[in-house]
């Protein structure tokens, strides 16, 4: 098989070939036909040592087809389309083959590009999983309630507008600051878009009741104090980046008001006893985007797999300005 690698941090990645992998248990061995780029690619690859004895090879977001199952798998078979996001302890997607659990894998949609198909896993489940498992948002019971989402035009932020809309049936606020990306996060379905670089005063225009939940895209640390301020009486917060910082949990106590955390690979990472459950968010995710009840996300192609376009990709992440996602096709032979 061939994969690109890192043999350091922030290095340009370089071509290498191994051996294809051989399935066991419930891992399918996958052909990739298309990936997306993520953040946390460019976090991975900083994080690398100043020269690590094999290369490491990331990427978490694919579309592909299964071309070998082991022998505990019952979910798919040869010749299936799939895609998925992975497990963040293994080998990634920047190559031509990957062994995956089935547990976390879906069926990819049929209306779909393998490239669009391929933009869609991480996103999804960050954004269903901090919505539905983290802070347990259910329409029965929660429709009509506030969300705030800091960084709507973002790859997890354009599923969350549309999730927290179609299925939790909430008000979203997002937040945006460009034009491009104020249209973006409307067209999604947000209810108002407000700047996140004035974000109370901003929001005290909207008047609307505090956010009973917040869910904070960007960066923690420079976001805490604001929204810690801004939840309502028993909200929830849900942050999905590492703080950097000692904050003061306290000031929620007479809120009765809590945080929660998201990080998608914790799963499969753990392998937690409902692991299978990222199998059916994404089956649930491949049927809203062929029903067309949820947009696809997909914003550019690069082009294949490769050190050029990976590095291309990867600047254009750094710049925190795109909109939805970037794919990169499959690797040419």
């Amino acid at each position: 098989m061939k994969a690109y690698g890192f043999f350091q941090a922030n290095g340009q990645a370089q071509l290498i070939e191994r051996e294809t992998p051989t399935v066991k248990g419930r891992d399918l061995l996958i052909k990739i036909d298309a990936i997306a780029v993520n953040p946390v690619d460019t976090k991975i690859k900083a994080s690398l040592g100043d020269g690590v004895g094999q290369a490491r090879i990331i990427g978490w977001d694919a579309c592909g087809t299964v071309i070998d199952t082991g022998s505990e798998c019952d979910l798919f078979k040869t010749g299936d389309k799939v895609f998925y996001s992975g497990d963040v302890t293994r080998d990634g997607c920047y190559a031509s083959h990957q062994l995956v659990d089935e547990r976390i894998v879906g069926k990819a949609p049929k209306n779909l590009s393998a490239e669009q198909a391929a933009a869609m896993p991480l996103t999804s489940i960050t954004a269903w999983e901090a919505l539905f498992s983290r802070m347990r948002i259910r329409a029965d019971l929660d429709k009509g309630k506030t969300i705030l989402i800091i960084g709507g035009a973002g790859g997890v932020g354009s599923i969350a507008i549309q999730l927290a809309k179609q299925l939790g049936q909430l008000n979203v606020v997002a937040t945006a600051s460009r034009q491009e990306s104020i249209d973006w996060c409307y067209e999604l379905g947000a209810d108002h878009v407000i700047n996140h670089r004035q974000l109370s005063e901003h929001y005290s225009t909207l008047n609307i009741p505090a956010p009973d939940y917040i869910l904070c895209l960007a960066d923690t640390d420079p976001y805490y104090e604001e929204l810690t301020d801004l939840i309502a009486p028993q909200g929830l917060i849900c942050f999905v980046v590492t703080s950097q910082q000692h904050h003061n949990i306290d000031k929620l106590k007479n809120k009765s008001a809590g945080i929660v955390w998201e990080f998608m690979f914790a799963r499969p990472m753990y392998h937690t006893a409902d692991m299978i459950e990222q199998h059916r968010l994404l089956n649930k995710v491949s049927e809203m985007l062929d029903n067309k009840i949820l947009k696809c996300t997909h914003k550019h192609t690069l082009g294949p797999i490769s050190t050029s376009n990976i590095e291309r990709a990867h600047q254009l992440l750094l710049t925190a300005r795109t909109i939805g996602k970037i794919s990169l096709s499959a690797i040419e032979d």
